[in-house]
C-alpha cells in the first residue's frame, strides 16, 4: 500500500489502467487492487473529503495512479488507439436520463452454524413468483425474490473466499450484504472476518439475528459484542439495520425483506435499461449437450438472445437465455441473473460482461 507520503511509488508495479472522465472511487480501488478504505485515506491526504460511492474527476483519479506508479489514459485517448469504442464498464457512472429504478443486489455473509443456507433456502422457497408450483427447478447462483410488487436479486456465494475474491477482480456487484448472527452463539471468528470484508468493501450492512425460536438466545449480547466491532446498530443511533428472525421457522423473514428495500431506496439505485449489457460472470461450467453455461448478473442495459458478448478471455454469441427458474427468456434487464448458452470458452467468475457491436470486435478485444 502507499505510505504516509502520497507521492511513494510501489516498486514492481507494471501496469496501465483506462479512465473515464469521472470515476467512483469503489471502481478506482477495485481497478488498482487496493483497499478502498486505504484510498480514501490517500485522498484525504491529498485534501478530498470523498465517500466511496463519489465520483472522481480524472485529474484527481490520475493522480492517484500515478501515486501508486500506475500508467494513465483516458477513455477518449483509449479510442483512438483502438480505433473502435470502448468496452470497459470501469468508471461509467450510467446517469443517463434512461435510468430507472433496479433491484437492489444482495449477499449473505456469516458465521457457518449460523444459518445462512437455511435463511436463502427460506426466502427462496417463500418468496416464489405466483403461479410457480414446482418450486426452484435449478441452481444458478443466484436468484430473484418479489415482496411487495418489488424484487431483490441474491446472489448465492459460497463463502467469504469468493466474496473476498469476486471484489479484488474487480467484480462491485453487491450493493447490501446481509450478516447473519446466530443469537445463542454470538460473533464468532468467521463473523468478525465477514464484517471486515463489508467494511473494506463498502457495502451497506443489514444484521439478521437468527435462531431467535432457541430457548437461550440473547440478542442483546449479539448487539452490545458488534457494537465493540464499530457495528453500530440503528436503536442506538448507528446507520446499521438490524431485523430478529427464526430462518428455520420462517420468523419475521418480511420485516428482514422490508429492511433491504428501505435500504435500497435510500441507495437511489438505478441503471438504464436501453443501453448494450454489461454485467459480471458468477460462475460458469461446461455441460455435456449445452456446450459452455455461464451464469452472468446484468448490471446494466439489456442482453438479448443474439447478443454478442465479451466474457473476460472468452466470447460468443447468445444462443439462449434461462432466468434463474428455468425458463427460456428473450432479455435479461440490470440486477437480472441469466444462465447464457454459447460462449467459446469457459470463464472465470468475476469477469466482466460486455456487449459487443460485431464479431470481428469481439475477437480484437480477448485477443
Amino acid at each position: 500500500m502507499v505510505g504516509e507520503n502520497e507521492n511513494e511509488i510501489i516498486s514492481g508495479q507494471n501496469k496501465a489502467v483506462t479512465l473515464a472522465s469521472t470515476t467512483r472511487v469503489s471502481d478506482l480501488a477495485s481497478t488498482l487492487g487496493v483497499d478502498p478504505v486505504e484510498l480514501i485515506k490517500q485522498l484525504m491526504r491529498l485534501g478530498h473529503m470523498i465517500t466511496l460511492n463519489d465520483p472522481l474527476e480524472y485529474e484527481i483519479a490520475s493522480k492517484i495512479c500515478a501515486a501508486y506508479g500506475i500508467d494513465v489514459t483516458s477513455v477518449s485517448d483509449q479510442q483512438s488507439i483502438d480505433s473502435g469504442e470502448s468496452i470497459s464498464t470501469k468508471g461509467d457512472l450510467d446517469l443517463s436520463q434512461g435510468a430507472v429504478e433496479r433491484p437492489p443486489v444482495v449477499t449473505v455473509l456469516g458465521h457457518v452454524d449460523h444459518g445462512k443456507t437455511t435463511l436463502l433456502d427460506s426466502i427462496r422457497n417463500t418468496k416464489k413468483v405466483d403461479g410457480e408450483a414446482g418450486g426452484i427447478t435449478q441452481h444458478i447462483g443466484a436468484y430473484q425474490v418479489e415482496y411487495q410488487d418489488k424484487s431483490i436479486t441474491f446472489i448465492d456465494t459460497p463463502g467469504h473466499e469468493a466474496f473476498t475474491e469476486m471484489r479484488a477482480r474487480g467484480a462491485q456487484l453487491t450493493d447490501i450484504a446481509i450478516l447473519v448472527v446466530a443469537a445463542d452463539d454470538g460473533l464468532m471468528p468467521q463473523t468478525l472476518e465477514a464484517i471486515s470484508h463489508i467494511k473494506a468493501a463498502g457495502t451497506p450492512l443489514i444484521v439478521a439475528i437468527n435462531k431467535i425460536d432457541l430457548p437461550d438466545s440473547n440478542p442483546d449480547k449479539v448487539r452490545n459484542a458488534l457494537l465493540q466491532h464499530n457495528v453500530i446498530l440503528e436503536h442506538v443511533g448507528g446507520d446499521v439495520l438490524s431485523v430478529e428472525i427464526s430462518a428455520k421457522e420462517g420468523l419475521h423473514l418480511d420485516k428482514l425483506i422490508e429492511a433491504v428495500h428501505l435500504q435500497a431506496e435510500l441507495m437511489e439505485l438505478k441503471a438504464n435499461p436501453e443501453r448494450s449489457g454489461e454485467g459480471i460472470a458468477l460462475e460458469a461450467r461446461l455441460e455435456r449437450g449445452r456446450g459452455v453455461v455461464a451464469t452472468v448478473l446484468v448490471q446494466r442495459g439489456t442482453i438479448s438472445v443474439g447478443d454478442i458478448l465479451v466474457v473476460g478471455d472468452s466470447w460468443g454469441r447468445v444462443r439462449a437465455l434461462n432466468d434463474d427458474r428455468g425458463a427460456i427468456i428473450e432479455i435479461a434487464g440490470p440486477s437480472q441473473p441469466a444462465e447464457i448458452l454459447g460462449l467459446n470458452s469457459t470463464p472465470n467468475a468475476g469477469d466482466e460482461v460486455v456487449v459487443v457491436p460485431d464479431e470481428s470486435r469481439a475477437r480484437e478485444v480477448t485477443e
